[in-house]
């Protein structure tokens, strides 16, 4: 926030309202105005933990401030947000359209980040003026909120493609696009939290991928499930929602595993899916619960058509993880199960 209010300071003596702000249709004076009400919007949804509409609350900046009284309102309503961002807990989310109808605090935090870098870059462009924010402000927006976006040459230069507001050699320009928050599914014990590359790149190396853990740590499987994601947003093929969850216990909010699909469906509609658990909490039917609520998720989907799974010979406990959750062994061979649900 320092360094964008910083630059803007620096033209805050010029004409911001007879000047269009980069490739948008709204001045420079529309877009810096545009910051704190998307700020205070977000940390109204987020603080008041409205989770199916928009506050019904209108936010404007008075048509008499002048460019400097603008951008502190920039900051204060960013700083508003921080608090917010730092007071709700982990678990708390509050609505948001795109796409699944909710956020949590990192999504709310990413999407006021791409807020400020995008439209001081948008403002900056119309009066003609160079910036480039820190690397690392991009790759946290990006591993967030454009989970589906595959890495480019730069975060920034990433970033700005995947807004539609710079081309990529070897890539499409982008005509229409949104924020990505993850999804979340709700069981009976427990949530179904979407993993994001940044939570799957932590995890894979060793991390808590933000989440606390029963034991302390996840499983080996988590941790591997987590490298098949990283790999997957690398080449560009990671799609989100049929990608890796953790499962978080609602009594107190601790993660107890992780279930994930290995892709999204094939052209039969055939998607299959994995589970692991941390050891101190098999055995209490969190993985049977959760099968079945990811399973219904995904079968409830227009292009699934069956959910399978396979299971080690030897591995009683896991067959009867899929059998509660109502899969019928369909195939085996010398080592393995295989195990399908269908519509």
């Amino acid at each position: 926030m320092a360094h964008c209010v910083a630059l803007l300071r620096t033209v805050a003596d010029r004409d911001w309202d007879g000047v269009t702000a980069g490739r948008l249709e709204w001045s420079c004076r529309h877009t810096a105005a545009h910051l704190p009400h998307a700020f205070l919007m977000y940390a109204g949804q987020l603080a008041g933990r409205v989770h199916d509409r928009r506050l019904p609350l209108r936010i404007s900046v008075d048509e008499g401030a002048d460019n400097a009284g603008v951008l502190r309102a920039v900051e204060a309503a960013g700083a508003l947000l921080a608090t917010a961002i730092r007071a709700a807990p982990r678990e708390a989310r509050g609505y948001h359209p795109y796409p699944f109808h909710s956020a949590n605090r990192e999504g709310f935090a990413a999407m006021g980040v791409a807020e400020v870098l995008l439209h001081t870059h948008d403002i900056a462009e119309g009066l003609g003026v160079a910036y480039e924010p820190p690397a690392d402000l991009c790759a946290f927006v990006l591993t967030r909120i454009f989970p589906h976006v595959r890495p480019g040459p730069g975060p920034w230069r990433t970033l700005l493609w995947a807004t539609g507001r710079a081309d990529l050699p070897g890539r499409a320009p982008v005509t229409e696009w949104h924020w990505y928050n993850n999804l979340v599914l709700p069981a009976e014990r427990l949530t179904l939290e979407g993993v994001t590359p940044a939570a799957a790149i932590d995890l894979s190396t060793g991390g808590d991928g933000g989440f606390p853990w029963i034991g302390g740590s996840p499983a080996d499987g988590t941790r591997e499930g987590a490298g098949m994601v990283v790999k997957q947003y690398e080449a560009g093929v990671h799609r989100p929602q049929w990608g890796m969850y953790a499962l978080v216990r609602r009594a107190d909010g601790r993660a107890v595993g992780a279930m994930g699909f290995h892709g999204p469906p094939d052209e039969d509609g055939r998607v299959e899916i994995g589970y692991d658990l941390v050891e101190a909490a098999r055995g209490h039917g969190y993985a049977t619960e959760a099968l079945r609520a990811l399973s219904a998720w995904a079968l409830a989907r227009e292009e699934v058509t069956s959910v399978c799974a396979t299971v080690a010979r030897d591995n009683l406990p896991s067959q009867g993880v899929v059998s509660r959750a109502g899969f019928t062994r369909v195939a085996e061979d010398g080592e393995q199960f295989a195990y399908a649900l269908r519509k």
